[in-house]
This record gives structure tokens, C-alpha cells and sequence, in this order.
């Protein structure tokens, strides 16, 4: 069936229930703020930081978009593409896109004007819905957006390029439209990259869609009794995979802007949480925090909190050790997967093997994995060779690239470019990448797009970024700069240099030193990556 049924069936089992909270404590504290400049006494209407829908509510505004859309002129297999933070309007736009038949897109917040322009023309989108912390990119490349029919903007002053999507949608029946779907439909592209830094439109189906829900619900035993904080931003194939287990068990969801500690713990308190998905850095600063006396645990309910699991990064065994400490009956579990893969669970530890941590497990539930060598061949116990998998919620394609796909994808296997091995246990250990791709607080930074930019600066003669480990972020990306003759540059005109990029992308680290190429002209990272173990170099840390 495809994944729109599940939310009908909800609707029409638990129509009066809560199925989706929004949660602004950002918000929240600037307006309690003014209100104590002002010496105001009148409380602070929670509907400004605190939203929420019915299933039933869910279901009906996914109709009214999908109405919209075809009104429009949106046809099945069509693309509409979403650019949101998260909001309580972001999961029914992408059930409506769905139920019109078209293929949702969504994309990177994070996306500077060109990247949106690169993946909108990359997806062939047919129409763009997007938020108002993007009306400047977005007016940035309207004009050349050809095959982009029309913008579809979500909030209040509505950009003049723009329709509103709030008094449109309003108008439009609650009833579902009249549009047949099967599983073989496709449903969704999500963007990956690789070291090229060029996001590859990645297409999958409905099949793939509800194989997600079935893999989540089976690792995690979500129940209706369950409520599932999603902080993570709901375009990432994580975030919203990890949702559909509560799509599948009919349960409550919050969504929380903000990754404050105090936010996270707040939030777990009053909203009665009982499964939450943090990234490694969010974990690290919520143990910090204990640490240094800002978060006391007995100023919050956390009782009915019962699983803490982690992905989109090496997990260090002494964070969950760490964890364990303060909230020992904590089941945890980590997954790993890809965008290719449907995001998580194609390999995951499983919250029975704890004493594992540091491997990222076995083949998750529905999904074969295997270590292979350079022809494809199963290596032995302990040897490093790549891992492969292969199960239901496997890409259709690369959208438009039958290259790409085909060096990928082989006899049903998906070639997930991770060096891994596997102990006598069975479990799964990632050794490195083939990719160069930095993962930094579960976000991917793309070395080449650093290294092209960094080789703009006059001073510059060559340049490597790579990753280095980060008890916090996992891995952080420190650039290593040779200069030209007798040029000098300091880490201060680097760091001003690098301003102009997007902030997660500028390098935590600068290094000074020749940067060695192969005799075909290829930088030689593993020989940068031994190097920095234990070489001597001038290196400088910068916060940014």
C-alpha cells in the first residue's frame, strides 16, 4: 500500500487525537523576556510557542494541499519541491504532494541560492513551497527558475513573486482527490553528495516509503502509548524515517526548533516524550550540561523516557557510557543507513546489544548486508572491505543518471562506498570511507567545495580539507593551506576569507604545510590523516 494509507487509517481510527506538537522555545523566551521589560503581568498565550493537529486535522490538510496542487496543475509524477524549517505545516505539505500524486522534494535549509536553483533544475520541480526564512535565495534565482510553474509561499506578507499558500489552501476541499497509488509509484528525491561536493537526486517509491515505517517500528517497538521528539530537520531522510514509526503505531510526535538542552529536557518533561533521536553533539552538550550544574534532572519528569538512540555519525563509546550514568534505564540503540538506503535502519546495533557500542550493528529488519571485496566477493571475519546492502527500501534510481546509478547499484545491491568490517560476532564495524565526505554534527560537509574556494584566495597555492575526529561534532574539517613563494597569510585573513561561506562549512581548523599529490596529481589524504595523528605543524582552532 503506499505510505498515504497509513495516514487515512489513522485519521479514521484516532481522528481525535494528537498526532503532530510543534514546539518554539526560542520563541517562547523572547517573549517572556519582553514581557518582563515591560512589567507585564498578562500571561503568555501558548499558542505563539506551542501548536498542534489532530490526526483527523493532519489528514484533512493533506487534501486541501493536494487539491491545491492539481488545481494548480500539478499531474501524478509530477515534482513539488519543499523548503521548510520545521513547522507543523511541513509533514501534511508533503502528505499532500503525495496524495496528489506528485513526488515530494525536499530540501537542505541549509542550501545557499545557487544549491536550490542546482537541485530544483536538477529534480525537474515543477513548483516550490517554501517558508520565510527563504524568500531572499529564492527571489535570488526566481527569474531563472524555467521550469518552476509557480512558488507557493508559507507564512504571513507573502513575497510579491510568490501565492499564499495559507488562504489558497484554505480553500480547497478536505476531501482526499480522486488519485489511484500503488506502491511501484514513485513518491520522493532526497539529495546526497559525494567528495564531488554535486548532490545526486536520489528517487525512491512508496514500496520504499512504508519498508522505512516497518524497519523503525520493528527496531524500536513504538506503541500508541509513545511520543517520538523529532528534533533533526524533517528534510533529512533520518529525521522523517525515524517519524514514520509513529506514522505506523497511530502515535503523538513533537517537533522542536531548537536544540538547547534545556529546550530538549523541557520539552521531554511537559510533552510526556518517550523516544528521542539526538545527534552527537546535541547528546554531548546535554551531559555537559549536567556536568557543570546548568541542568539539574530533578527539575524534570523523565521517567516515562525510555529510548535514547543516535545516527548520522560514529558514535565514541564513552558518550553512551557517559549517558548510561546519568539515565541508566535508558534503552539505546544506534542506526545506521543512507539516503539511498532510505535513510536509517538498513544496519542498526539494536537496543539488546549495548555492550556492542562502537559497531553499528547488524542488517536491520527486512535488509541483507555484507562485507565485499574489490570484485564483489564476501571477504573473511575482520577483513576491511566494503559494505553493501540490499532490502526494500532501496533507491529506484538516480534521478536522471543512469551512470551514477549503475556504479551503485549491482544484481540488487546497493555499494555504500564505507570501508567496514565485521568481528566474530557478526557485528558491523565502519573502518573509514572511500568518499571523503566530512560528517560534522550529522551534517555532510563536501571537501572539494571548501578546497575550490579556499584556492580563490591569492596567497593560496594548494589546499586539502579533511575530516578529524571531534568528541563533539564527530569530525570537524580542518583545511591544510600551502602558499605560494614568498607570500605570507595569516590564520586571521583565512578565517575573514572564509566568512562568505555558509558557517557550517567554513574549516574548524587551519593548517599550515605542504599539501602531497600523488604522481596522477591527486591530493593524498590518507598520508594528511597520518600525518596529523602525531606530526608537527602549525595549526589554529577557530570558533566559529
Amino acid at each position: 500500500m503506499p505510505i498515504t494509507e497509513l495516514l487515512v487509517r489513522n485519521a479514521n481510527l484516532y481522528g481525535d487525537e494528537i498526532s503532530l506538537v510543534e514546539m518554539n522555545p526560542e520563541l517562547q523566551e523572547r517573549r517572556e523576556v519582553t514581557w518582563r521589560e515591560y512589567e507585564l503581568i498578562e500571561p503568555i498565550p501558548s499558542a505563539e510557542f506551542r501548536r498542534e493537529i489532530t490526526w483527523r486535522e493532519f489528514d484533512e490538510q493533506a487534501n486541501k494541499v493536494a487539491n491545491l496542487l492539481l488545481k494548480k496543475g500539478i499531474k501524478k509524477g509530477d515534482q513539488v519541491a519543499i523548503l521548510l524549517m520545521n513547522c507543523l505545516e511541513w509533514l501534511p505539505i508533503y502528505f499532500g504532494i503525495l496524495k496528489s500524486g506528485a513526488i515530494a522534494v525536499p530540501l537542505n535549509f541549509r542550501y545557499t541560492a545557487e544549491e536550490i536553483k542546482y537541485c530544483l533544475e536538477l529534480s525537474e520541480a515543477d513548483a516550490l513551497i517554501f517558508g520565510p526564512e527563504f524568500i531572499g535565495r529564492v527571489e535570488t534565482v526566481f527569474d531563472e527558475l524555467d521550469k518552476v510553474k509557480f512558488c507557493l509561499f508559507v507564512g504571513e506578507d507573502c513575497p510579491t513573486f510568490a501565492e499564499c499558500y495559507h488562504s489558497l489552501s484554505a480553500e480547497c476541499s478536505v476531501e482526499a482527490p480522486p488519485i489511484k497509488l500503488t506502491n511501484e509509484d514513485y513518491a520522493a528525491i532526497y539529495f546526497s553528495s559525494g567528495t564531488t561536493g554535486f548532490p545526486k537526486a536520489i528517487l525512491h517509491n512508496h514500496l520504499s516509503l512504508v519498508s522505512a515505517a516497518e524497519t523503525e517500528q520493528n527496531h524500536h517497538g513504538q506503541t500508541r502509548e509513545d511520543n517520538f521528539l523529532c528534533i533533526p530537520p524533517l528534510y533529512h531522510t533520518g529525521a522523517k524515517m525515524h517519524w514514520f514509526g509513529s506514522l505506523l503505531s497511530g502515535s503523538k510526535a513533537v517537533l522542536l526548533r531548537g536544540v538547547k538542552p534545556q529546550w530538549i529536557l523541557k520539552t521531554v518533561s511537559e510533552e510526556k516524550v518517550t523516544i528521542v533521536w539526538l545527534l552527537v553533539p546535541w547528546a554531548q552538550d546535554i551531559l555537559d550540561a549536567i556536568d557543570r550544574g546548568d541542568l539539574k534532572l530533578e527539575d524534570y519528569e523523565l521517567g516515562q523516557w525510555r529510548l535514547m538512540h543516535i545516527g548520522a555519525q560514529p558514535v565514541p563509546p564513552s558518550l553512551i557510557r557517559r549517558w548510561k550514568e546519568y539515565f541508566p534505564h535508558h534503552q539505546y540503540d544506534t542506526n545506521y543507513g543512507l539516503s539511498e538506503s532510505i535513510g536509517p535502519g538498513c544496519v542498526h546495533l539494536g537496543i539488546e546489544n549495548i555492550h556492542k557500542v562502537g559497531a553499528i550493528g547488524k542488517a536491520g529488519y527486512n535488509w541483507e548486508a555484507k562485507i565485499v571485496d574489490e570484485f564483489g566477493q564476501p571477504v573473511s571475519q575482520e577483513q576491511v572491505g566494503e559494505l553493501i546492502v540490499k532490502g526494500p527500501g532501496l533507491m529506484q534510481c538516480y534521478f536522471n543518471d543512469p551512470e551514477a546509478t549503475a556504479a551503485v547499484l549491482k544484481n540488487g545491491w546497493l555499494y555504500t562506498g564505507d570501508m567496514a568490517r565485521m568481528d566474530e560476532d557478526g557485528f558491523i564495524f565502519l573502518v573509514d570511507r572511500k568518499k571523503d565526505v566530512i560528517i560534522s554534527g550529522g551534517e555532510n560537509i563536501y571537501p572539494v567545495q571548501i578546497e575550490d574556494f579556499l584556492r580563490g584566495h591569492n596567497s593560496i597555492k594548494d589546499v586539502a580539507v579533511i575530516g578529524i575526529p571531534d568528541n563533539r561534532l564527530g569530525e570537524i574539517a580542518a583545511a591544510i593551506i600551502e602558499l605560494k613563494p614568498q607570500h605570507e597569510c595569516t590564520e586571521e585573513e583565512i578565517i575573514e576569507f572564509c566568512s562568505e561561506l555558509p558557517r557550517y562549512k567554513r574549516p574548524k581548523k587551519i593548517i599550515f604545510d605542504e599539501v602531497p599529490r600523488n604522481p596522477t596529481g591527486k591530493i593524498e589524504k590518507p598520508k594528511l590523516r597520518e600525518r596529523y595523528a602525531g606530526g608537527s605543524v602549525v595549526e589554529v582552532q577557530i570558533k566559529n
